[in-house]
């Protein structure tokens, strides 16, 4: 089995470090195969940033396809770019906060939405709003165990105590709001 997906929205938004901490996870815990590739707009904050992840159980022949099973947005200009790439039958997690589902003019996918940012304010960090989503696309698919994926978020943010608590409610909340949708 093979998941493609790709991680879009602006520049701070934590998108790189959503696709790292799944690629991370996969690579280091299990035995599947895993790339990371990363795409940077021209701006430093703002700007556009995407990431794609492919998980497989075979070798991977390139790092990105035309067609995503999976697409997480974070804000409406990703979702009017990649949109058009997940195939028939594919997901769509989206940012609620700032994606109107109303722009979502197809029936052929699976959309599950939720506030991160509205959510994250609410924690008392806009930062952890990724760790939300992570949570919503992991509780959702289950492509990777929950508990493999916090670990690594855990292991990546060690140098940080302070943040781990927070982050690992966020994670929590999401995977609640994924678990959901099923």
């Amino acid at each position: 089995m093979e998941t493609n997906l790709c991680v879009a929205g602006f520049g701070g938004q934590g998108v790189m470090t959503l696709g790292k901490f799944l690629a991370s996870a996969t690579c280091d815990s299990t035995d599947k195969n895993v790339t990371f590739f990363p795409s940077y707009g021209a701006e430093q904050r703002g700007g556009t940033a995407n990431c794609f992840v492919v998980i497989s159980d075979d070798m991977i022949g390139a790092p990105l396809g035309d067609v995503m099973d999976d697409l997480i947005v974070m804000n409406g200009a990703s979702l009017h770019k990649f949109l058009p790439t997940v195939k028939e039958g594919g997901r769509l997690f989206i940012n609620s906060s700032i994606v109107d589902e109303k722009e979502i003019d197809r029936k052929d996918i699976q959309v599950v939405s939720a506030p991160v940012t509205e959510l994250a304010l609410e924690m008392g960090n806009a930062k952890v709003l990724n760790v939300i989503m992570l949570g919503v696309y992991i509780g959702y698919t289950e492509v990777i165990d929950p508990e493999i994926v916090w670990n690594t978020v855990e292991h990546k943010l060690s140098k940080k105590p302070k943040l781990l608590p927070l982050n690992k409610q966020a994670f929590e909340k999401g995977l609640e709001i994924g678990r959901s949708f099923r």
